[in-house]
């Protein structure tokens, strides 16, 4: 009797497909937190011409971690994902289906998140 599921593969193919969602929801919700703090600071320039404020608000910070926090979080579930495949009898591995591919836009989001995150510190300096 053949007991290949394939099932199985892709149940884990969605899962990670899950996080990487999950992460750029975190990411654009950083970028947003951090951007908004500026828009505050343009706010209070046009409202206060002569109180030009040059420090790094709050928002900044907590939107770079949000954004660092969502790009580690799919880098996370890339490994994890990899590892879990590698732990698969081949049978249960389709064999026209490209494995990799998941896993290499998973890891190229979590390195431009990462990007991201240095971008939004070094641009309020």
């Amino acid at each position: 009797m053949n007991t290949s599921d394939p099932r199985v593969f892709f149940a884990a193919e969605r899962t990670l497909l899950a996080w990487l969602r999950t992460g750029l929801t975190i990411m654009a919700l950083g970028f947003v937190v951090a951007r908004f703090g500026l828009f505050l600071q343009l706010l209070s320039t046009q409202m206060h011409p002569g109180a030009a404020d040059a420090r790094v608000g709050p928002s900044a910070v907590l939107g770079v971690l949000f954004v660092v926090v969502g790009a580690v979080a799919i880098l996370v579930s890339a490994v994890q994902h990899r590892r879990f495949v590698l732990t698969l009898p081949q049978a249960d591995l389709p064999a026209t289906y490209n494995r990799q591919f998941a896993i290499l836009l998973s890891a190229l989001i979590g390195v431009l998140g990462l990007l991201l995150a240095a971008y939004l510190t070094f641009s309020h300096a």
